[in-house]
């Protein structure tokens, strides 16, 4: 079997529980973890893992999926469930990641089925925008657009997380810079680009092409619930032990 076969031995669903780990350490870091130790940056960092894989597998699957309004609403209805333990475990007073994603999901059907060349840009400029008030506002609907002109092939999915990984690492330096450049702000912030890298490379060097061959079924719903359900739990134990 040549090297590069080998390399690729992680199908959809185990990255995808890759990614909910790394979530869990990121938001444990968030209610957890001091802010500014080593830690905590390593957590926060692990976390941005997951975005960029989402993104990535619900550009991938869409084209997998039966029934386009049912995945929508699905979607939208755990992203409606998930708000209130959203905003009790991490107090953010945007929209939580389900509804991003949901946005995403416009976006990518927006592509495939808006035949005007005009309208179909003006339609996923407005969405980019109206993820403004969510969680990942900009760079998931942006990282979409990129996985959307790669098409599945793995050199241009290569490049797509590079500009992802670019456009991330801009963002977190201009913070770093806004709030006065230092040497450990900029090794915090360039810790947390690698997040984003680090999900290339899981796609690009490890994954398969393929979905587990048992337990599709457990694997899809435990991934809509684990959303919800760790945010309420981490929410309940901040509660109790903080």
């Amino acid at each position: 079997m040549p090297e590069e076969s080998r390399l690729r031995c992680l199908n959809r669903d185990a990255i995808k529980y890759i990614a909910m780990a790394t979530m869990l350490l990121n938001h444990f870091a968030h209610v957890f973890l001091e802010p500014g130790t080593t830690l905590c940056a390593v957590f926060t960092a692990a976390g941005f893992f997951t975005a960029p894989v989402m993104t990535y597998f619900l550009v991938e699957g869409y084209g997998y999926t039966r029934s386009k309004k049912k995945y929508f609403q699905r979607l939208l209805l755990f992203a409606i469930l998930s708000e209130i333990p959203y905003y009790y475990a991490l107090g953010f007073g945007n929209l939580n990641m389900l509804f991003t994603l949901s946005i995403c999901f416009l976006i990518i059907c927006v592509h495939k089925n808006v035949e005007n060349p005009a309208l179909r840009t003006g339609a996923k400029v407005l969405l980019v925008f109206a993820s403004l008030f969510c969680d990942w506002a900009l760079l998931a609907p942006v990282y979409t657009l990129f996985f959307l002109w790669a098409e599945g092939d793995r050199k241009k999915t290569a490049i797509a997380y590079g500009f992802a990984t670019g456009i991330f690492a801009a963002l977190l330096l201009a913070e770093s810079v806004m709030e006065g450049l230092t040497g450990l702000s900029l090794a915090a912030h360039l810790l947390y680009a690698s997040g984003v890298a680090a999900a290339g490379v899981c796609i690009v060097c490890f994954y398969n092409g393929k979905r587990m061959e048992r337990g599709r079924t457990f694997s899809k719903w435990f991934f809509y619930c684990f959303y919800p359900a760790h945010l309420l739990v981490l929410g309940i134990l901040a509660e109790v032990l903080l």
